[in-house]
Parts: structure tokens; sequence; C-alpha cells
């Protein structure tokens, strides 16, 4: 059974930074998606960003562009997203998903395994 554990959330002002860690265990696949989404109250469920661990090729939201990076530990089958210049619109309760293979990288749908969250927290 595959799990995803997080890590790294927490709160810090807006133009701050985090990293969020995000451990896989259980894979029997040597290649899938890891990806990051995020739930704000009110709002649906948005993707932030996804790699493909075959490539290390990375897809990103407009929203985010420019100021997170996803990237990988592929021996440690960790997952980061590094994220700068945060904005008080980026609190979130943040997921960590992942699949053997997604159509869509952003539809919450296409994974199969989801982490329990981490919360970001953003003051103005």
């Amino acid at each position: 059974q595959v799990q995803l554990v997080e890590s790294g959330g927490g709160s810090v002002q807006a133009g701050g930074s985090l990293r969020l860690s995000c451990v896989a265990s259980g894979y029997t696949h040597d290649y899938y998606w890891m990806a990051w989404f995020r739930l704000a109250p009110g709002k649906q469920r948005e993707g932030v960003a996804a790699i493909y661990t075959g490539t290390g090729a990375t897809l990103y939201a407009n929203s985010v562009k420019g100021r997170f990076t996803a990237s990988q530990d592929v021996a440690k089958n960790t997952l980061y997203l590094q994220m700068n210049s945060l904005k008080a619109e980026d609190t979130a309760l943040y997921y960590c998903a992942s699949g053997p293979s997604v159509g869509r990288w952003n539809s919450p749908t296409d994974y199969n395994y989801w982490g329990q969250g981490t919360q970001v927290t953003v003051s103005s």
C-alpha cells in the first residue's frame, strides 16, 4: 500500500518562504506522478505543481509559476515544494498526491494516493 507523508508546513509572513516535503513509500512502480494540491476555505482543491519521477519534468499552476519550485530526491522517494514570495492567498491545506499515471496533472480524481495534508498560513 502506497503511503504519503507530508511535512514542512507552518506560519510565515507574506514574502517569506517555506519548503514542504512528501515521502512516498510502498510503490511497486519504478516511475509515477507526484503532485501538490491545496485546499483553501471556500475554494475547490487546486493543483499547485506536479512532477513525473521518470523524467523530473514539472508542471505548475499559473498562480505559483516563478514562486514555487517542485523537485525530487529519487533516492529518498521524496517530493519537495519550495515556496518563495508567499502571499496571503497561498494560505491553504497542502496535500501531496500520487499515482502511477494521470490524464490531467491538476485533476484530483486522477491521483490514487493522498497524504494527510499540512497547513500553510501566510499572514499579510
